[in-house]
């Protein structure tokens, strides 16, 4: 019988995960670090699925009155015995998240906050029976948790309580208990993000920052607060006058292996769910990113893989993170690159790393305004990761792991698909030129289309995965041709085999195998004629000829395809 612990994949409740037998990777030194070297406002910002929300509910347990100290047995944060009898336990804590306050206009947004602070107010009914408040107060409490059901809406405090919502609970519970609360502010930059996408960002920033001068700023009532975000926005957009805030973003040094996973708590994660073996493919997929001085994997990516072992054990390593958002950063960041960018980024797919001067204060009206801004951008929410600075400013940026990598890549492919679409009468003439036997119109077009995009070269993939980005560009092309039946094998461990194309009404069969040729000795042109005939006699050797004659197709074009950069090589046998 299995008796290993669950693996807790999108749950972010500490208590859930402690009490009901999941796996947990021991994060509670933040708690230390909060209490040893921290500031009364503290900002963490990190990128998504790192362990933010997890880490803000652990510090709501520890924290809050009613503690229950076993949930925190055995865990590092146990071993301050000091700390612990000083502080377990022994706050008032509102906790509210604003992952969710993501309206499509300013109104639904409105009423998605006034949602999140409102349930948060409704766990502290207790006030409205405490000996310690005023009948006024009381009232003022009941505004909070009021609901207009005849409008069927839900909480209706209006904006001008709302703003000062954080602040009043602050006070409420300070003079209930007689001890200053905590105030827990989870992914407080979401609300931000959604209003620039959908057009009411002027809005939501007066909003948002009224909501926190008030709660944050010469609250009296305050022992100190945690916010969390992907980004840090600048003080000028909703931070104006707060000069107790300490930010603690992914370059700072202090608790940089709170949020993520490090190298030996991935191993010891490993060798747990017997799945050891898989270590360095976990470290080549998913590590990688530098926060501080240290080295993290992203959890959401290590505990998505190691279930997937769990059912299967020769799973392959995939790009969890990538499903978990629409990736629109890198979809913009290729449609602002201009040449010199492109070779940038070029040598980020290479393997290298480029230096950048990064802004870590933005505001989200001045994201997409310039490529620098996007260059700091992907930099702060982890597709850009760190590999040392030069004087706190310029950092040397490099691409974390292949998980990325495979990001980037697919996102230009994408990108060049679009490029390519636009110029219809090109797209013919090159799909044409392969139905009509012309290899010279082939390799010549083909060349054309490899000049304008993004090429790689990177030493640490392996030639097959090198085949498949120019075998994907091919597809995106050759696919125009809807009256074309295309057929293309799915990718295995040695990379994609060939393209098998079928134009029926011409009775054409058309075989294409791509090669990415080792140039090291051997001049470009040189290795791209050896390439092509490697390809065709690889065609010889699969036998998907005879499958086309099978389907009554009686002329057979086999070419041979090799790239290298931004070269290619063409060669047909009929």
């Amino acid at each position: 019988m299995n008796t290993r612990a669950r693996l807790p994949i999108g749950i972010e409740n500490f208590e859930d995960i402690r009490r009901n037998g999941f796996y947990y990777v021991d994060k509670t030194a933040l708690i230390r670090d909060l209490m040893e070297g921290s500031g009364n406002i503290n900002l963490f910002t990190r990128p998504r699925r790192f362990g933010k929300s997890l880490n803000m509910n652990m510090l709501k347990y520890f924290f809050e009155y009613g503690c229950e100290p076993q949930l925190f047995e055995g865990l590092a944060i146990r071993e301050e015995l000091q700390l612990c009898r000083e502080h377990m336990g022994k706050y008032p804590v509102i906790s509210v998240t604003l992952k969710d306050v993501d309206g499509s206009d300013y109104d639904t947004a409105l009423g998605m906050l006034r949602s999140a602070i409102g349930r948060e107010a409704m766990r502290f009914q207790f006030l409205l029976d405490s000996d310690a408040l005023t009948a006024r107060e009381k009232a003022s409490y009941e505004k909070l948790v009021s609901i207009d059901f005849s409008g069927q809406k839900w909480f209706d405090m209006p904006q001008e309580l709302l703003v000062s919502s954080l602040l009043t609970l602050c006070g409420l519970l300070h003079k209930h208990y007689g001890q200053k609360a905590i105030l827990l502010i989870d992914e407080y930059d979401v609300p931000l993000d959604k209003a620039r996408y959908f057009d009411y960002y002027d809005q939501m920033v007066g909003l948002i920052r009224s909501l926190f001068s008030q709660a944050l700023k010469g609250n009296h009532s305050l022992a100190f607060a945690v916010l969390t975000g992907c980004l840090r926005i600048s003080k000028e957009s909703i931070f104006t006058g707060l000069n107790n805030l300490k930010v603690l973003s992914i370059t700072t040094l202090q608790s940089g292996e709170r949020f993520g996973f490090t190298d030996s708590e991935v191993q010891a994660m490993a060798e747990y769910y017997g799945c050891g073996d898989k270590f360095n493919q976990m470290k080549e997929w998913y590590d990688g990113y530098r926060f501080g001085n240290a080295d993290v994997y992203c959890p959401w990516d290590v505990i998505n893989y190691i279930d997937s072992l769990r059912l299967d054990s020769n799973a392959s390593p995939k790009p969890f993170w990538i499903n978990t958002s629409g990736n629109d950063i890198i979809r913009n960041f290729i449609n602002l690159a201009k040449a010199g960018t492109r070779k940038e980024l070029e040598r980020l797919i290479d393997g290298e790393s480029i230096p950048k001067k990064i802004n870590q204060e933005l505001t989200y009206r001045d994201l997409y305004a310039s490529i620098d801004n996007l260059w700091s951008i992907l930099f702060t929410t982890g597709y850009l990761t760190q590999r040392g600075s030069e004087d706190g400013e310029i950092y040397h940026l490099a691409i974390p792991n292949r998980e990325i990598r495979k990001i980037f890549v697919d996102q230009i492919l994408e990108w060049f698909q679009q490029e390519a679409r636009r110029d219809t009468p090109a797209l013919d003439a090159f799909c044409d030129a392969f139905a009509n036997g012309d290899a010279e119109a082939v390799e010549s077009r083909f060349n054309a289309y490899l000049s304008r995009t993004i090429s790689i070269r990177d030493t640490n993939v392996r030639k097959s995965k090198k085949e498949n980005f120019y075998h994907g560009i091919l597809l995106g092309l050759l696919s125009h041709r809807e009256d074309w039946y295309i057929r293309s094998n799915a990718e295995s461990g040695d990379g994609y085999s060939d393209i098998l194309v079928e134009i029926e009404e011409k009775g054409i069969g058309i075989v294409i195998e791509v090669k990415y040729p080792d140039n090291k000795e051997k001049k470009q042109y040189e290795a791209l004629e050896k390439g092509c005939r490697e390809a065709l006699r690889q065609i010889e050797i699969t036998g998907y000829e005879e499958k086309l004659r099978q389907d009554g197709l009686e002329t057979i074009l086999r070419y041979g395809i090799a790239c290298n950069r931004k070269r290619c090589r063409v060669l047909l046998q009929k």
